[in-house]
């Protein structure tokens, strides 16, 4: 039998967190703890590390958005999956978590069926992630080992944020084929249909400017969306 994923909820409205955690015990979905704040879920994810993350950001002690911080700046949680919760509905809100390394949104008030199916379709991104082996490409000036995690220019290591890494081993395994900024959003950031498509843009643009000379291996495909060539 598979082992039944560990999802650690984070929310500080006790009644939220019981729904939560009755719903996706109760669909088989996960094996749910939940904490209480921002400290208490830094010491969890340290002492044993979860499948998924569902995070409020309003939380006592650290705030949500400095959790997420923290854990993408941890080698050992940089590839946990977060999805925020929170009653913050602005786009700006939305856009800022992401650019944090969220891998979804969910405001409040929630469905609870929803939210189950935002945490499936991260769980399967994540298992396909871990068990569809990954190829090393090399380019004139682009080296990207996606196993080892590790992007370098001209043998130069950068560092790119878990959306642009995932955005471009995505390109890249379908390099030479177009794919639209809708594809992009449904493979790179999963089951949310509130993340404006420009939200790709801005992360194309900064992906390119992190790839110095192979930026331009990127191209766009005007009202069509994205390609990487070789």
């Amino acid at each position: 039998m598979s082992r039944v994923p560990r999802v650690l909820v984070v929310e500080d409205e006790q009644d939220i967190a019981a729904l939560i955690k009755h719903a996706l015990e109760r669909s088989g979905d996960a094996q749910v703890d939940v904490v209480s704040s921002g400290d208490t879920a830094l010491r969890a994810v340290r002492d044993t590390a979860p499948d998924l993350v569902i995070l409020d950001i309003n939380l006592p002690v650290i705030s949500g958005t400095e959790v997420c911080r923290i854990m993408r700046g941890n080698a050992e949680t940089a590839q946990t999956p977060i999805i925020m919760l929170t009653a913050r509905t602005s786009e700006s809100d939305r856009v800022a978590g992401l650019d944090l390394g969220a891998d979804d949104y969910v405001t409040k008030p929630f469905s609870l069926r929803e939210l189950s199916a935002r945490v499936r379709a991260v769980l399967r991104r994540r298992k396909s992630t871990h068990e569809i082996p990954t190829a090393l490409f090399q380019g004139r000036h682009l080296r990207a080992d996606f196993d080892a995690v590790a992007i370098s220019i001209d043998n130069e290591p950068i560092r790119l944020t878990r959306r642009e890494f995932e955005l471009l081993k995505f390109l890249i395994e379908n390099r030479n084929r177009v794919l639209s900024r809708d594809r992009l959003l449904e493979r790179v950031w999963g089951y949310d249909r509130n993340v404006e498509t420009r939200s790709v843009d801005v992360h194309v643009g900064r992906l390119r400017a992190k790839l110095g000379p192979a930026g331009p291996q990127i191209e766009t495909i005007i009202g069509l969306g994205y390609r990487f060539v070789e």
